[in-house]
């Protein structure tokens, strides 16, 4: 990609969104709208069609869920705008929701982790690559119920481990810098996953790489 990542940042606080967009600006990130309502970001992300949406969850005008539709609608104007929403308290449903049927290029953070320039552009990263950065408190809660029938049960602690950082988004190499384990170790790892929740090799392996993380997400 020549240039810099172009973003449209949402969020209607203006010292966050000040503070949001100073942080992008000195990690190389042109800022190109930053707007502080639900509707203003839809049309700024049709306007300036840039490399990914960021959005507070709770915006005007009702201050409910507004970010989190507006970032729904952009996808659905623009399919595969990476989009990353903020929210201030971890609210699972949420992250659902914006997930959806694919997680690609989707990201869910908690706004105190986004005090870290590194946890942002990371996950600025990962979405514009196709990937997910779902925040790792998100996906524990997401996961936390159990159901008896579930074949994800059949999955041993290590290969939980696994999906789990799938799920956040981490590529196999990146699971192994986590774990302190070889790239072949994770992909025997990956595999075993693929065979215990019934994810036949196809021509498109990727797709079982996102199936297998939606239904984690989805238990």
């Amino acid at each position: 990609m020549s240039g810099p990542l172009r973003a449209v940042l949402g969020e209607d606080q203006p010292i966050v969104r000040e503070g949001i967009t100073a942080m992008l600006k000195r990690s190389g990130v042109e800022v190109v709208a930053s707007v502080s309502n639900a509707v203003e970001l839809v049309s700024a992300a049709a306007e300036h069609k840039p490399d990914v949406v960021i959005a507070d969850i709770r915006m005007p005008p009702n201050l409910a869920d507004d970010g989190l539709q507006a970032a729904r609608r952009i996808r659905a104007e623009r399919p595969g705008t990476p989009v990353i929403v903020l929210s201030q308290f971890l609210e699972a449903s949420f992250a659902l929701d914006l997930v959806g049927d694919d997680p690609s290029g989707v990201g869910y953070l908690l706004k105190e982790k986004v005090a870290s320039p590194q946890v942002l552009m990371d996950a600025v990263q990962r979405v514009i690559a196709g990937g997910s950065a779902l925040d790792p408190d998100v996906i524990a809660t997401l996961v936390s119920r159990r159901r008896a029938a579930d074949p994800l049960e059949r999955l041993t602690p290590r290969e939980r481990e696994v999906l789990a950082l799938m799920a956040e988004g981490h590529s196999n190499s990146g699971i192994a810098d986590k774990l302190v384990v070889t790239v072949p170790a994770v992909e025997r790892h990956v595999t075993g996953i693929f065979l215990k929740l019934g994810l036949q090799q196809t021509e498109y392996s990727q797709h079982r790489r996102v199936l297998a993380v939606l239904r984690y997400l989805k238990r």
